[in-house]
């Protein structure tokens, strides 16, 4: 199959009502996203997060959005993953999220931070007992032999823990804080609607975009 032959006609709603602070906005968007997903294993709440790689090089990996507040959006990880270190290195980060069956997307840029760490805990006490054993016994983004060191650690942390699992001091969450949303929609014609929000000053500057 050609992949030039593998072209979408776009023939969605046009953006119209803007609320003037784009985390609303996304969560606007989240939410229809969510509520018209049309099938129950889409996970809405996917997105590309990419950070500057300590070695010049930018990265790239898809995590789970966990959460949005006033501050912004959060996600949760190893702290001494790859991206762990990297963020601790620079905490500039970039979010994008697609969603195909409405033809949005959205991207984001801003600086990232730890959530406290009550925050971390309360939300490591809400997984399953496996993800949370899970955390311990993967030690992410180091090299093994093969996948039976996988299964050897996590029968080890199973053995180390009772009836509560511990939130690990290396495993927590992070937010980041936006200072640029952009939404994109897909239009016929490739006339596609573009909106950038930007912070200047504290306060959000809304411009739209030719496609």
């Amino acid at each position: 199959m050609s992949i030039d032959a593998m072209r979408r006609v776009f023939r969605h709603a046009p953006l119209t009502e803007l609320d003037p602070n784009p985390l609303k906005q996304f969560g606007h968007w989240f939410d229809e996203a969510k509520d018209s997903a049309p099938v129950d294993w889409l996970e809405v709440n996917a997105m590309t997060l990419c950070t500057q790689g300590l070695d010049g090089f930018p990265q790239s990996r898809i995590v789970l959005l966990k959460g949005i507040s006033e501050q912004g959006l959060q996600f949760f990880t190893n702290y001494q993953s790859h991206k762990g270190l990297e963020l601790a290195a620079d905490p500039r980060a970039s979010l994008n999220f697609y969603w195909p069956h409405l033809a949005r997307q959205v991207r984001v840029q801003g600086l990232v931070t730890k959530l406290p760490r009550s925050d971390s805990e309360a939300y490591f006490a809400s997984r399953p007992r496996g993800s949370q054993l899970g955390a311990w016994a993967s030690h992410q983004s180091e090299p093994i032999s093969d996948a039976s060191v996988l299964e050897r650690q996590l029968a080890e942390a199973e053995a180390r823990f009772g009836d509560t699992v511990p939130c690990p001091p290396h495993w927590g969450g992070y937010v980041l804080v936006p200072s640029l949303m952009e939404f994109w929609a897909g239009r016929e014609n490739r006339l596609h609607h573009r909106v950038r929000y930007q912070r200047t000053d504290n306060k959000w500057q809304l411009q739209w975009l030719q496609p």
